[in-house]
C-alpha cells in the first residue's frame, strides 16, 4: 500500500479488515480432503481424494513431514498448498504424518522413522496405487529421514526423491555454527553424548523433559525469522490492501501454533549426531555399530535450497549434493523463500512446484507421460504434446570428474543420453532437463558435478 493510499487501496484494506473481523481472518485454512489408508505407532498414511472430476493418473507422490511440524506444511492454505496443486493436476497424492508426540514416546529414536515409518509408508502407497513406484518428497528433517531410509532400504519402490530444505552440513547454519564449540565444551569430549563424569548438562535437560517440548520447538522456529517477527505488525499494516499477503501471514501463524514436540531419544540423536559431530557432512549416519551410507541411495535425487532460508541455508543443503555419489542423477535448485516459504510460499507456486512437476514427469514410469507446461517450455516443445522417455540403459554411465551427471533411469538404471560436459545454455536455447541447467534462470543453479568441486 502506498504511503498515501489510493482510493482503491483504501477500499481493499477496509474490505480485508471487515472480512477478518467477521470471519476471524482472510485465509482459507480448509484442508484438502483425505482418507486414512494405513496407521501404526506414530504413523498415519493418508490418500488425498481426487479433485472433482479429475482422476488420479500416473505414479503416486508421497509427502514426508518432518518431526515436530504439522502436515499443514504441505497444505498451508487454499491457493497456496502443494497438496492442492498436485491433486488438481491429477497426481495420486499421499502423505505420512506422525500425530502428537508425548512423554511416553521419549524412548523412540530416529531408527523408528528410518526403519519403520518411512519405508512402511512408501510400500503402502505403492500397493495402494497398484504397485507403481513412488516419487517421495521430504521437507526439512523429513528429507533426512527419507535419505537414510532410501540408503538403508535399496529394495523400496522409489521412482525418485525430492529433498526440500534439509541441512547436510550444520557448520553452514548461522544459528547453529557459533554454538557448536560451546556445546562441545559444555558436554566435554564426544563420548556418545557423555562427559567423563557422566551426562552433559544438555543431555540431562532433554532427558528430564522427555525431549523438546512444544513451546521450545515453536520458539526455535520463530527465532530463525526473528527480524520478520519483530517487523510483522508494520509489514501487515503496509500490506493491508493485499488479501493474499495477509492470508499467507495468517496461514504461517496457524502452522507455527500447531508445532509439536520431539521424542527424547530422537532429539538426543539429532543433538549429538547432527549438531555436535555433524555426521551427515561426511556422508553417513551411525546408530551404535550400525552405519548408513548416503552413497547407497540408487535413485534420482532433486534437492532444493531456499534463497533466504535461515534454518537450513542453501549452502548447508547444497553440501548434500556430492554425497549422493551412487545416484544416477542429482540436481540442485535454489528457489525463493525461507524454510517454509520455499515449500509453500507464494513464490513457490511458480518455482518449486513447477520444478517438482517437471521432475516427476521426467522420472515417471509411464513411457509416454503427459508433460507439464514448465517442462514443455524448458524442453522447447509445444504445450500439450507428450514427452516420450528415452530408452534406458541397463547400467548407469561412469562418472567423470567435472562433468555433469547424465540423466538416468529410475531405480538405478541410467539414461542412455548425456549432456556435453561444460556446455553452456544460451537464452532461448532448449535443454532436455530444464532443471538445474539453465544459467539464465534467476533461481537456477549448476549441476551436481560443478557444485561438488
Amino acid at each position: 500500500m502506498d504511503l498515501i493510499p489510493k482510493p482503491d487501496q483504501v477500499v481493499a484494506a477496509a474490505s480485508n479488515v471487515a472480512h477478518a473481523m467477521l470471519y476471524g481472518g482472510v485465509a482459507d485454512l480448509r484442508k484438502m480432503p483425505r482418507t486414512l489408508i494405513d496407521e501404526g505407532l506414530l504413523r498415519q498414511v493418508y490418500h488425498y481424494r481426487p479433485a472433482g472430476k479429475v482422476k488420479d493418473e500416473g505414479d503416486p507422490i508421497l509427502l514426508v513431514t518432518p518431526l515436530a511440524a504439522p502436515s499443514s506444511c504441505f497444505d498451508l492454505r487454499r491457493g497456496c498448498s502443494l497438496v492442492e496443486h498436485l491433486v488438481s493436476g491429477g497426481r495420486p497424492t499421499y502423505l505420512v504424518e506422525y500425530g502428537e508426540v508425548s512423554f511416553r514416546d521419549r524412548n523412540l529414536g530416529m531408527e523408528h522413522w528410518i526403519d519403520e515409518v518411512v519405508p512402511q509408508a512408501i510400500r503402502q502407497v505403492s500397493e495402494h496405487a497398484g504397485g507403481r513406484p513412488v516419487h517421495v518428497i521430504g521437507w526439512s528433517l523429513g528429507g533426512i529421514f527419507l535419505t537414510l531410509a532410501a540408503a538403508d532400504n535399496p529394495d523400496l519402490p522409489i521412482a525418485s526423491m525430492t529433498i526440500v530444505g534439509s541441512p547436510f552440513d550444520v557448520t553452514k547454519v548461522p544459528l547453529v555454527a557459533p554454538l557448536r564449540p560451546l556445546l562441545k565444551f559444555a558436554d566435554g569430549p564426544a563420548m556418545g553424548g557423555l562427559t567423563r563424569s557422566g551426562r552433559g548438562p544438555v543431555q540431562r535437560i532433554y532427558q528430564a523433559l522427555g525431549g523438546a517440548p512444544k513451546p521450545i520447538v515453536r520458539w526455535a522456529f520463530q527465532l530463525s525469522a526473528a527480524q520478520k517477527l519483530v517487523s510483522k505488525p508494520l509489514v501487515k499494516l503496509q500490506n493491508l490492501d493485499d488479501a493474499d499477503y495477509l492470508a499467507q501471514i495468517e496461514a504461517v501463524d496457524d502452522f507455527t501454533a500447531h508445532m509439536m514436540a520431539y521424542p527424547g531419544r530422537t532429539f538426543g540423536q539429532m543433538y549429538h549426531r547432527l549438531i555436535k559431530t555433524n555426521d551427515l557432512k561426511y556422508g553417513h549416519f551411525e546408530f551404535g555399530d550400525r552405519r548408513i551410507e548416503i552413497k547407497d541411495v540408487k535413485v534420482p535425487v532433486l534437492i532444493f535450497g531456499g534463497a533466504t532460508d535461515g534454518i537450513a541455508p542453501a549452502a548447508s543443503v547444497r553440501a548434500g549434493v556430492a554425497l549422493f555419489s551412487g545416484s544416477p542423477d542429482v540436481r540442485f535448485e535454489i528457489v525463493p523463500g525461507g524454510h517454509l516459504g520455499m515449500l509453500t510460499g507464494r513464490a513457490a507456486r511458480g518455482t518449486t512446484w513447477k520444478f517438482i512437476d517437471a521432475w516427476v514427469d521426467e522420472w515417471s514410469s509411464d513411457q509416454d507421460a503427459p508433460s507439464t507446461d514448465a517442462k514443455e517450455v524448458s524442453a522447447g516443445r509445444p504445450a500439450g504434446k507428450k514427452a516420450t522417455r528415452k530408452p534406458v540403459a541397463k547400467k548407469a554411465t561412469a562418472k567423470q570428474p567435472g562433468a555433469r551427471k547424465a540423466g538416468a533411469g529410475k531405480a538405478g538404471a541410467g539414461k542412455s543420453s548425456a549432456r556435453t560436459p561444460g556446455a553452456s545454455t544460451k537464452p532461448g536455447a532448449t535443454d532436455a532437463s530444464g532443471i538445474g541447467a539453465n544459467r539464465h534462470r534467476r533461481y537456477g543453479s549448476g549441476g551436481s558435478r560443478s557444485l561438488a568441486r
